[in-house]
């Protein structure tokens, strides 16, 4: 397969390209293959202060640029994005494993996310009332908040920082990046592309480094108004512990334990390919992934027939190869965790239907590969049906009845995505009312939520802001009540009002 020779990239603060101040440097790999493919700075706390003070001083000019010139940066930034697609793909596929058709799909998120939120730079709605006083004006508008601290996974390298960079930017705040430590490149080229557009310097800053070393202090650093943070549930409630000490907002998008039910009146075809693409696409590895099949025991024999042979024919590979279904797994550390769960799974009495177990024939073994893996025998309350597993594991757990499968589905602490296959309205209807998550299909698997709509979840999923929709906006910016009084005398609401 095509390889790419290793480069050098750096931190952009303040409108230039520097290197860490230690001059440490950490690689970027391969997951397919163990190849490096670049060397980004192994930053400290140092470099996470310059940028937050050149953030912080670019701020009193950024946000008084006027939001449709705002907006005009970001329509640049979209076109470049979508001449450069296939390379930012292909790089996407290099550095975190997912094959090239999902890569594509990221870089189209953003492009689609930035062509969105360029458009709300002619309006970042606020709104108009009447005043219950005479000769007065009520409204309200919104006004940015400061600097944002953005925080990004690894498995949407593009997709996600977009959701948070981008509408913060249109809202006027300024920005330090610090993209995941297993995907800094993709990170570092979607920041480069947006400050070519033509932020002023200083706007938009890159700080690559660890968790420890760079992301808690960018938590923790006072001029830091905003965290925006997608990631692990503990990492993210250990970043809220520390913003509400510091007294300042965080918005968190967290776990989730997906499930579809099933029921038998279902299109069992329509289901087994929704769910093998939402069980298995990015090898699992996605807060949406379905990792739950609630079916009910009408339809439990045929679908269970139908996930199994189609899981033993998916092709592992590189996933810049056309034939590849399944990319690897992000890490090794993240491999021996999948496979954990899979032992935990089998002493817990569930059984494995099809994979559980490293792919190691071939090239495979160069890799971090996972087998797809089907659990049947699975029972509420398991530790493979309560916990995050993050890789291509599914279980299958039967259900009596319509509403033994919703209390199933919800019996878990967390609450982000949800699907139903029925052909029965009524029964679908009420899903859509009973079911407890920020998001709900019909007839389709977990995965595939669209910008223009919010994302987001319930319960441990995140703490109640969404990303994507104008409600990405709510995130980014204050609401200022105005008043003008225009009666020339003093008036006092709720006292002079006879």
């Amino acid at each position: 397969m095509a390889t790419v020779t290793p480069q050098v990239y750096r931190n952009y603060v303040n409108g230039k390209w520097v290197d860490a101040r230690s001059g440490e440097t950490m690689a970027s790999m391969n997951p397919a293959t163990g190849e490096t493919l670049g060397q980004v700075p192994a930053s400290g706390p140092e470099d996470v202060t310059a940028a937050v003070s050149a953030a912080k001083a670019a701020f009193e000019k950024w946000r008084k640029f006027p939001a449709p010139r705002r907006g005009e940066i970001l329509y640049r930034a979209a076109e470049e994005l979508v001449r450069q697609k296939e390379d930012l793909a292909r790089l996407m596929t290099q550095e975190m494993g997912k094959v090239l058709a999902e890569t594509r799909g990221d870089v189209q998120e953003a492009i689609d996310m930035t062509y969105f939120m360029a458009g709300e730079g002619r309006r970042l709605r606020g709104y108009t009332t009447p005043s219950e006083m005479p000769n007065k004006a009520a409204y309200c508008v919104r006004v940015p908040v400061g600097v944002v601290g953005v925080i990004t996974p690894w498995n949407f390298p593009m997709a996600i920082p977009s959701w948070k960079i981008v509408p913060a930017l249109v809202c006027g705040n300024t920005v330090v990046f610090k993209p995941a430590t297993y995907t800094p490149l993709v990170g570092i080229r979607f920041a480069q592309i947006l400050n070519d557009a033509g932020l002023p310097p200083g706007v938009l800053n890159v700080v690559a480094g660890s968790g420890g070393k760079v992301g808690d202090v960018l938590v923790g650093h006072p001029d830091v108004a905003i965290i925006s943070f997608t990631g692990s549930t503990s990492t993210g409630l250990a970043i809220a512990e520390t913003c509400a000490r510091l007294g300042k907002r965080v918005s968190l998008e967290m776990g989730g334990k997906n499930a579809a039910i099933v029921m038998d009146d279902a299109d069992l075809d329509l289901a087994t390919d929704a769910l093998i693409w939402s069980a298995f696409g990015t090898s699992g590895q996605r807060c949406t992934a379905c990792s739950r099949i609630i079916t009910h025991k009408g339809a439990r024999a045929g679908l269970t027939e139908r996930l199994v042979a189609r899981a033993k024919s998916l092709r592992l590979g590189d996933g810049l190869d056309t034939k590849t279904d399944v990319g690897p797994v992000v890490s090794e550390s993240q491999l021996e965790s999948i496979h954990g769960y899979v032992e935990v799974g089998k002493k817990e009495g569930a059984r494995v239907l099809v994979g559980g177990g490293r792919a190691t024939d071939g090239s495979l073994a160069r890799g971090s590969f996972y087998t797809p893996t089907i659990f049947d025998n699975v029972r509420p309350g398991m530790r493979i049906e309560q916990e995050e597993i993050f890789g291509p594991v599914t279980d299958i757990i039967e259900a009596a009845s319509f509403e033994e499968a919703v209390k199933v589905l919800n019996g878990v602490e967390y609450g982000l995505s949800a699907s139903v296959f029925t052909r029965d309205v009524n029964r679908a209807m009420r899903a859509i009312d009973d079911i407890f998550t920020g998001i709900v299909y019909i007839n389709h698997g977990t995965i595939g939520a669209e910008v223009h709509l919010p994302f987001g979840g319930t319960k441990n999923t995140g703490n109640g802001h969404r990303e994507g929709g104008i409600q990405a906006l709510d995130v980014f910016s204050e609401w200022k009540a105005v008043y003008i009084d225009y009666s020339g005398r003093l008036q006092r609401a709720q006292i002079d009002k006879d």
